[in-house]
């Protein structure tokens, strides 16, 4: 059965509320496993815990939760961990990212929420997690299952012709579109 998340889309449509546009992900189709996008910020632990406790809240289920800090940023949680990055990379999703949010969500009783990363995951990034017991439930491969180069992204950087967008995205403009 194949399955999905919510795109963040969704959450720019929603103000770039990722409780709010869960939430209503959620009670629109509640026969479908919801997984939380929690990146939308840059700042997964607390969006994690944020979207569990209101799912609790209000009495629904909360199957996942997919963090996907791109390559190029730091999530706003590992500036302010004490701990040392030591070897691993401090962009995009990271070991360390994973256990913070799994430590959070496990802390507060949500223990059940699965937790489904993406963002560059392939072969040698799933082994190099997998090595090191980085407690991920399901891995997101989305375009490493694709051959050649044509991987990319068309985020919504605007709704309604105001900036609302992922952190570290933003509106540029471009001649060669026209709006239609």
């Amino acid at each position: 059965k194949g399955g999905g998340t919510i795109p963040h889309a969704l959450i720019a449509c929603f103000g770039g509320d990722t409780v709010k546009a869960t939430l209503e992900f959620a009670k629109m189709y509640p026969k479908v496993d919801c997984i939380s996008l929690i990146d939308f910020d840059n700042d997964c632990p607390q969006t994690a815990l944020r979207v569990a406790d209101a799912f609790r809240d209000a009495g629904l289920r909360l199957a996942g939760v997919r963090p996907d800090t791109s390559e190029t940023m730091v999530d706003a949680s590992l500036s302010r961990d004490d701990s040392v990055m030591g070897q691993e990379k401090p962009t995009g999703v990271n070991p360390l990212l994973v256990q913070n949010i799994r430590r959070l969500l496990d802390r507060n009783g949500h223990d059940q929420v699965k937790i489904i990363p993406s963002g560059g995951f392939n072969i040698d990034k799933i082994t190099h997690f997998e090595q090191q017991h980085v407690p991920v439930d399901i891995y997101a491969v989305g375009s490493s299952l694709l051959k050649g180069n044509q991987d990319f992204t068309a985020d919504i950087v605007m709704v309604d012709g105001e900036p609302c967008s992922k952190k570290g995205r933003w509106y540029r403009q471009n001649p060669k579109l026209e709006l239609c």
